[in-house]
């Protein structure tokens, strides 16, 4: 438990080599390495397709939230992110509910509003009292929005209680903005030694994460302060003593986005997209640990400017088994007496990996999963971006809990169209194929 929200910056350089061993986890049944095939689950519903185009407004599916209802249960909403596309909330039949749209640019030749990830916080202390908040990272303009959530309001449930006055996250003016090196990954966290909430932001195309604690503002508004920095390691010394950088276009870093806090203990998991699972403290302080790597770890690129991709070497085989990169949303499966599983999108093979919750069986991995059709509607998830869990009954359709998965290509499709939406899975189903 962390006793002292307020300590010394921690900054790890991000050109710092590391030498890095992920920790050692045994090979299970369903683990790629044991030879063992995946499980399948399915999903009982889908939102409606998403277009990233004009047409379709840019609206990208990307990451959702769980909100539970807790006088009703039933009437629960997941809240997720479109990008340019603002937010959208949906009931639990995958139906829509609210839209909200991003905040227009600043100024004629500014970015847009985007908003990438989102998160919950529970009662938070505001001028105009407590109020559960959704709390989304703006992209287009570097900031924190904050959303109050009240399930029978006239209009939506949804609020945007954001102080105007709310800084940016990382730029120093609306050139730096411009560029789009901004607020990108998010995880909230309220310690419990202390009673204050923050919310952990990752920095795209860079490998920063700050620390912001949520304050109350005038007239029931919120805002943030920024308490501390900590930029993860973008080289790595190997086994065989080169030093590897993940293959990126020119100047881009290799970033963070997914991101969950264990509520228990306060240990923040962070994926590097390209690079693993990370397991530090949520304070931002003492040393990060990198609980599991991609299977392309270490492997060698040369970034391609006609094709504007890379061309991976061979492999050295100093990779996990278990993920592949992108290494993308991350979120937890809570149980009461402290265990249950940490899932994480191995995007790049189209899987979920599974690891156990408890700091003291060091987070051993206990399986995977694959989001698939079952014949006909809904289809599967494909490169999923964002995932959220919740292990509590949700009415007479979720009694198991639910977990709601993004799918990046959605089927079938229309067309040449971007297509995008979210998957909702009894999570029930999920635990039963991760214990058989």
């Amino acid at each position: 438990m962390f006793r002292s929200p307020i300590a010394p910056p921690l900054t790890l350089a991000a050109t710092t080599l590391l030498a890095v061993s992920a920790v050692a986890v045994p090979a299970q049944a369903g683990d790629r390495s044991s030879g063992g095939p995946l499980p399948a689950v399915a999903a009982r519903a889908e939102t409606p397709v998403l277009h990233d185009d004009a047409q379709g407004g840019n609206a990208d599916a990307d990451d959702p939230a769980i909100w539970r209802d807790a006088t009703a249960p039933g009437r629960s909403l997941v809240i997720a992110t479109a990008k340019e596309g603002g937010l959208r909330v949906y009931d639990l039949d995958a139906r829509p509910v609210q839209t909200i749209a991003a905040p227009p640019a600043a100024g004629e030749g500014d970015a847009p509003g985007r908003f990438n990830n989102v998160d919950l916080v529970a009662g938070l202390r505001l001028s105009s009292g407590r109020a559960d908040l959704a709390v989304t990272t703006d992209r287009g303009h570097d900031r924190l929005r904050f959303y109050r959530i009240d399930r029978d309001r006239a209009g939506g449930p949804l609020t945007d209680v954001t102080d105007p006055a709310a800084p940016a996250v990382f730029s120093r003016d609306q050139a730096e903005v411009n560029e789009q090196r901004t607020a990108y990954g998010l995880a909230t966290w309220t310690d419990r030694s202390s009673g204050r909430s923050y919310a952990l932001v990752s920095r795209r195309e860079r490998t920063g994460i700050a620390l912001l604690e949520l304050l109350p503002a005038a007239g029931g508004k919120v805002t943030y302060r920024t308490v501390r920095h900590l930029d993860l390691p973008s080289a790595f010394r190997l086994p065989n003593g080169r030093t590897w950088t993940p293959c990126a276009e020119p100047g881009e870093l290799p970033q963070v986005e997914g991101m969950v806090v264990d509520p228990a203990d306060g240990t923040l998991y962070a994926g590097q997209e390209d690079v693993g699972i990370w397991r530090l403290r949520a304070d931002l302080t003492g040393t990060p640990e990198l609980l599991d790597k991609v299977r392309e770890y270490g492997v060698p690129g040369t970034y391609d400017e006609q094709t504007e991709e890379c061309v991976a070497g061979a492999d050295p085989g100093f990779g996990g088994t278990r993920i592949s990169a992108d290494v993308e949303g991350l979120t937890l499966v809570t149980e009461a007496d402290g265990d249950g599983h940490l899932l994480a999108s191995s995007q790049g093979d189209n899987t979920f990996a599974a690891y156990d919750r408890e700091r003291g069986d060091d987070n051993e991995y206990e399986g995977g999963f694959r989001v698939a059709p079952a014949g006909g509607r809904p289809d599967g998830s494909e490169e999923c971006d964002g995932a959220a869990a919740l292990n509590a009954p949700l009415g007479s359709r979720y009694p198991r809990g639910l977990l709601v998965v993004q799918d990046g290509q959605d089927s079938p499709g229309d067309g040449d169209r971007p297509a995008t939406n979210f998957k909702f899975v009894d999570l029930g189903t999920v635990l039963d194929a991760l214990d058989d």
